[in-house]
């Protein structure tokens, strides 16, 4: 079993200083640690995380979601965490389904824990049809990969157990959908087990998202015709981008 203590949420957070304090407030009052990694942010993210509560990892310039996750994990794995819980810095991950995700962890013994958006009746994500039937199809391949039922594959919102976080520390993808679908895949044809389960998600607090409707579809195509071409692994995830220590 788990305990809270043992595990760190990681939160990634470039640009994020509207809604950062909010979110530590969030993820400190519900009783577990927090990390926030700074990917090379320039309003004020990290002073304000630390002055929130925070440990604070600094990057020197922006390396992208997946650079600063494995910034996080590498981390946690440092300090002997058992796990961790990736939480968004825009506000749209709620608190409360932090235990969620920790108790179906223990609960199943699984390596992956990942939070559904479309699994949850309080569900209010309604992307446009191009983009659902794009991610629809991205669910499909993930489920195959782990023989369970994937419906939310491109959900940041996850619980990942050693010894898999210790692999992800090191080999974690940088870049869209990388760390999200195509890890979930990778992982599922590895041989990890994975569980979904719904949790509600807020809208985007302030900012805006890193790709368009029309990117977002393309980056979802590209990634679809990579992993269905049998693209080697180890040449998807070789780190080339993150070898220097972070500032703390």
């Amino acid at each position: 079993m788990i305990q809270k203590n043992e595990v760190l949420v990681v939160v990634p957070a470039y640009n994020e200083s509207a809604t950062i304090a909010g979110v530590i407030a969030d993820v400190i009052n519900s009783g577990f640690s927090c990390v926030v990694v700074d990917d090379g942010s320039s309003d004020g993210t990290s002073i304000i995380a630390r002055n929130s509560g925070a440990e604070v990892l600094s990057l020197l310039f922006n390396v992208g979601v997946g650079g600063a996750l494995r910034c996080g994990f590498r981390f946690a794995v440092e300090e002997g965490y058992k796990a961790v819980i990736q939480f968004d810095a825009d506000g749209q991950h709620i608190s409360e389904h932090l235990i969620d995700l920790l108790t179906a962890a223990n609960s199943s013994s699984v390596d992956y824990v990942l939070g559904s958006r479309f699994r949850s009746s309080e569900n209010t994500h309604n992307p446009h049809y191009l983009k659902r039937f794009a991610m629809w199809g991205l669910s499909r391949v993930a489920s195959h990969a782990t023989g369970q039922k994937i419906t939310d594959s491109t959900s940041g919102f996850r619980l990942i157990k050693m010894p898999l976080l210790r692999e992800l520390a090191e080999h974690l993808p940088n870049y869209y959908l990388g760390d999200t679908f195509e890890t979930l895949v990778l992982i599922g044809r590895a041989g990890y087990s994975v569980e979904e389960i719904g949790v509600a998600m807020a809208p985007r607090q302030s900012g805006v998202s890193t790709a368009s409707n029309r990117q977002a579809i393309a980056l979802i195509a590209k990634a679809l015709v990579t992993l269905l071409l049998g693209t080697n692994f180890q040449r998807i995830i070789k780190i080339s981008s993150l070898d220097t220590a972070p500032i703390r």
